[in-house]
């Protein structure tokens, strides 16, 4: 196992050692504190870009799922077709795993993806500093080749454009079903699980495809990485879409900011972005509040809401905005998962909704 340094935009360094593929990265480093789910988070395509720190210390434990593609075109344990984040820094790896389902090692599947991983790193200090200073880029170097540093940029960069698809695939077809056109500004697999399991046809377009053409009943816009102002393309089409004042739109993570933006409000980063599951969200105007799976750093301003929208949903921890819905329109979204993939499933009523809304 070779050494490494993972070094902070701040000068801060912390020492570990690699258990998965050897190769020097860069990116923007965040936390998350969910206790399970690495197989899931790791094929986020939300986390492209990112270093993702694991406040839960035993990491590796179950081993990995098989990766393996259902009827449907999807794979059936993971949340897209590789792993998205650009490394994952752990405070202790564990090299036995077990598990009914397991099919290989995380070490294993990170040298197959070609993706770093390190262990040993103080995680509880390096989350204080990232909670005290904010998210930012960091690299890890191998202490034996400490002039090959590596460079990346997370701030302005368009991640949608890289993890979302290339051309429009459908999904459960069928003449006598609903229709929904799925923006994929990279979708998790999940969330179209949970539309097929409501039975109907789903769309999925790439994230600039202007699709108002199409014959379609219902409007979906999924989740994302990086900066929704990246994303104007998505914007553009979103707010042609709403010149149908009865189509229902539905949107999730990046779909609730690009959703916001299309209506005329305003985004924010947050220091450190919301990644864990154990989010509590409370429903504007009522008593319901609901424990939620969320990863994302950035956040619609509530004060920038027109006039004919308001907030669906606000984080108990921070008073963020978690949802936006429409006064007489339907259209609503969520900034956190209903859809989980991994954690609580207690808000995937939210899908029913939608498809309700389609009949």
């Amino acid at each position: 196992m070779r050494n490494v340094t993972l070094i902070l935009d701040d000068g801060s360094r912390f020492s570990g050692k690699s258990f998965g593929y050897e190769k020097p990265v860069a990116g923007e480093v965040v936390f998350n504190t969910a206790m399970t789910g690495y197989p899931e988070s790791l094929t986020d395509p939300s986390y492209a870009g990112q270093l993702m720190t694991l406040t839960y210390p035993l990491i590796g434990n179950y081993g990995v799922p098989p990766f393996t593609i259902g009827p449907n075109g999807l794979a059936t344990f993971m949340e897209s077709e590789k792993i998205h984040a650009e490394a994952i820094i752990v405070s202790d790896y564990s090299y036995e795993y077990s598990h009914w389902n397991a099919a290989e090692s995380l070490g294993d599947w990170l040298k197959r993806e070609q993706v770093p991983g390190i262990t040993g790193i103080d995680t509880r200090e390096l989350t204080k500093v990232l909670r005290e200073h904010g998210v930012m880029m960091g690299k890890i170097v191998f202490d034996d080749a400490p002039d090959n540093l590596p460079e990346a940029a997370y701030a302005g960069v368009n991640y949608v454009d890289k993890v979302s698809c290339k051309e429009v695939i459908r999904y459960n077809e069928g003449a006598d079903k609903k229709k929904v056109v799925l923006v994929d500004c990279g979708v998790k697999t999940n969330i179209i699980r949970c539309l097929l399991k409501r039975d109907v046809e789903v769309i999925r377009v790439p994230w600039d495809y202007d699709f108002n053409g199409l014959e379609f009943d219902g409007l979906f816009i999924s989740n994302g990485p990086g900066d929704p102002d990246t994303c104007d393309a998505a914007v553009q089409n979103i707010r042609k879409a709403m010149e149908n004042e009865k189509l229902p739109i539905f949107g999730i993570c990046m779909g609730n900011q690009l959703l916001s933006k299309a209506g005329g409000a305003k985004i924010y980063k947050l220091k450190y972005g919301h990644r864990s599951h154990n989010q509590p969200v409370r429903m504007v105007g009522t008593e319901r509040c609901f424990i939620t799976s969320q990863n994302h750093g950035y956040a619609v301003d509530n004060n920038t809401l027109g006039a004919d929208w308001e907030p669906l949903f606000i984080n108990m921890n921070d008073g963020s905005n978690e949802g936006i819905k429409h006064k007489t329109n339907p259209w609503f979204s969520a900034q956190f998962h209903p859809e989980a993939a991994s954690g609580p499933t207690d808000t995937e009523f939210l899908f029913d909704e939608f498809v309700n809304l389609l009949k």
